[in-house]
């Protein structure tokens, strides 16, 4: 892959931005400037964190929620929205290597978050966009037909409404589809927005700004910020999409990272009601959204491993091409992108972080399906802290260790990472910085060793070291989104060097004044 790339079109928002982000205020709050004590303190205020801050706060729990950036910034801000417990082609999976006890439960658990998410927007007459959705797979090749068969016989075997369709409103050569009945959709932010007002009426307390870099046990737990003050408390929840302390649970090796691609555009005609995903490779997501009373389409898809892959504006060029295969022509107004953990057995990890560190508990691992898996970790976990009942306990617990699938993942996703470490080391190149033009970035050599240059549109360079400072891979550039990605565990970073998404948690090295090309 080379480093070296040049952006050329025009047609795409020059910066990624996602609507969602783009179209609602936002409060903003202090960062953590000195210590403090509450009942529970939750790391990471996305759908995860801000769920579990809520419903502990509405029980009358004192809870402090600390957020690295600002609120909802993250995987949550950059979602396609979709609440459905139709989680791709998944459930004949899942049958065969989990059972169909368990699969009926992973559906349930979705239907469930479903209900909680559509309950809470009638019962407080939430203004989010909401509306119930048929939800459908489709494919276009004939290898595709069998799969979505498979998963139709899933679907009766568990009860699903729905089943085999004999066409879509999609204008391509669809060879078969399976519709999941009355799934829904919503704009994130303006329902999230709702949950943050509640946490505050709650005597919830919320920091942005504020990076957490450990626990320590004192013996309550307290979490040591970057900035230096302290919050000490009975519980401890890390939704911090990557978990940033790891207490013994090897999160690092029992996930990988993948990145997928989004747009929001203006369509010729009118996009279909409904929510579509092709189970063919690359997947392809469509979903619309309601803006000034016009439907704007929601295009995704194009996934592929963190810091892997193609000059990641391909992928971009890639929806676009499928926007217009749909519908002849689009007036692309947004484009962003996401990551989100994969777990060795495609089952988030909820629960309990380790078996020795019973009141720090742990979500994440949605696979992209972060609306109602995240609304589900918010119901698991005050759950288990206000010590009731769960059903779903035993299911998401995170120290599980399923042995098929589980061991090939985890000897696959870890000779994978091996793998990167090593070709990274080897990657030499023979560019100087003086090489790179305005908004082109390329591996260079400076005084010997391997670094990152990027030169911005006002021809200001950047020059960073390439090596990851999580566990030392060398991390690539994406030119899709202006930043350095880590093959390995999906650490993203700015083009400056700092920390955009953990795991890693301190910035990339600067390199300045050690070469006379470096000189501005």
């Amino acid at each position: 892959m080379s480093d070296e790339y040049t952006l050329s079109d025009s047609s795409m928002p020059n910066q990624p931005e996602p609507y969602w982000r783009d179209s609602v205020d936002l409060p903003s709050f202090p960062s953590l400037e000195k210590d403090e004590e509450v009942d529970v303190a939750i790391v990471g205020g996305g759908i995860s964190g801000l769920t579990t801050a809520y419903l502990l706060s509405r029980e009358g729990v004192k809870v402090g929620l600390l957020e690295a950036d600002v609120l909802l910034n993250g995987t949550t801000g950059h979602t396609t929205a979709k609440i459905t417990a139709q989680h791709g082609a998944i459930y004949n999976e899942f049958i065969s290597h989990l059972g169909e006890e368990k699969t009926r439960l992973y559906y349930e658990a979705a239907k469930d978050a479903l209900q909680f998410i559509q309950n809470l927007v009638n019962e407080e007459q939430i203004d989010c966009d909401f509306s119930n959705e048929d939800a459908y797979l489709y494919t276009t090749m004939n290898r595709g037909v069998k799969k979505l068969e498979k998963e139709n016989d899933a679907y009766q075997k568990l009860g699903i409404e729905g089943g085999l369709v004999d066409s879509i409103p999609l204008n391509l050569p669809v060879k078969s589809a399976l519709v999941m009945k009355n799934q829904a959709q919503f704009h994130p932010l303006k329902y999230l927005s709702f949950l943050v007002n509640k946490i505050k009426e709650n005597g919830g307390k919320i920091f942005e700004n504020t990076v957490a870099v450990d626990i320590k046990q004192q013996p309550k737990p307290v979490i040591m910020t970057r900035n230096g003050p302290k919050l000490k408390a009975n519980n401890v929840v890390v939704a911090s999409h990557f978990p940033f302390y790891d207490g013994g649970g090897l999160y690092f090796s029992r996930m990988y990272v993948e990145r997928s691609y989004v747009l929001a555009a203006k369509v010729k005609g009118e996009c279909p009601d409904g929510m579509y995903l092709s189970v063919d490779s690359p997947s392809r997501s469509l979903r619309y959204t309601m803006r000034d009373g016009e439907k704007l389409a929601i295009i995704g898809g194009e996934e592929h491993k963190t810091g892997q892959g193609v000059n990641t504006q391909y992928h971009y060029e890639a929806l676009e091409q499928y926007g217009m295969e749909l519908f002849s022509d689009i007036d692309i107004q947004y484009r962003w992108s996401a990551q989100d953990m994969v777990t060795l057995d495609k089952l988030p990890y909820i629960g309990k972080i380790s078996r020795t560190h019973p009141n720090i508990f742990v979500a994440t691992g949605y696979r992209k399906w972060g609306m109602t898996n995240g609304t589900m970790a918010g119901l698991l976990l005050s759950d288990l802290i206000l010590k009731r009942k769960n059903r779903y306990e035993v299911l998401y617990r995170p120290s599980r260790f399923i042995a098929d699938p589980s061991v090939k993942k985890f000897i696959t996703h870890n000779a994978d990472v091996a793998k990167q470490l090593l070709q990274g080391k080897f990657d030499k190149s023979e560019l100087h910085p003086d090489d790179v033009k305005n908004d082109e970035s390329a591996v260079v050599t400076v005084n010997g060793k391997r670094a990152g240059a990027y030169r911005d549109k006002e021809g200001h360079l950047h020059v960073v070291d390439t090596t990851c400072t999580h566990m030392g891979c060398e991390v690539h550039w994406n030119h899709g989104d202006r930043t350095w990605d880590c093959p390995c565990h999906g650490s993203r970073y700015s083009y400056e060097g700092d920390v955009i998404e953990g795991p890693a948690k301190k910035p990339l090295t600067k390199i300045e004044g050690s070469d006379p090309s470096l000189s501005q």
